[in-house]
């Protein structure tokens, strides 16, 4: 079947898409703490089944990039982390929605 003239232009969408949240372990990151108002670590341990270190090293990536804001407290002597979406944080994650939308509307049926 000959190629259209407008298919490169269908695959923008794609190359646009954020590579941050889109790796795996991360969407589901941001797609938890994206329903809640703030979750704290142990819920996304469980939640996410990934290890203590493994959320941490993607939460920092995360964090890094200014789309998560970690609170760091002590209740009752031991350390209780607080995550949530940042407003930068909870925009990328509705550009990456959109995105991943129009990528998988312009796939041929």
């Amino acid at each position: 079947m000959p190629e259209s003239s407008g298919q490169s232009g269908d695959l923008k969408p794609a190359a646009e898409i954020d590579k941050l949240i889109h790796e795996p372990a991360r969407l589901l990151i941001m797609a938890y703490l994206y329903v809640v108002e703030s979750a704290d670590f142990v819920f996304l341990v469980r939640q996410t089944g990934l290890t203590w270190g493994n959320l941490s090293a993607h939460l920092s990536k995360l964090e890094a990039a200014g789309y998560v804001d970690i609170e760091k407290e002590f209740v009752d002597k031991k350390p209780h982390t607080m995550l949530h979406l940042t407003e930068e944080g909870r925009g990328a994650f509705q550009v990456y929605r959109q995105s991943m939308k129009q990528v998988l509307d312009d796939l041929p049926d």
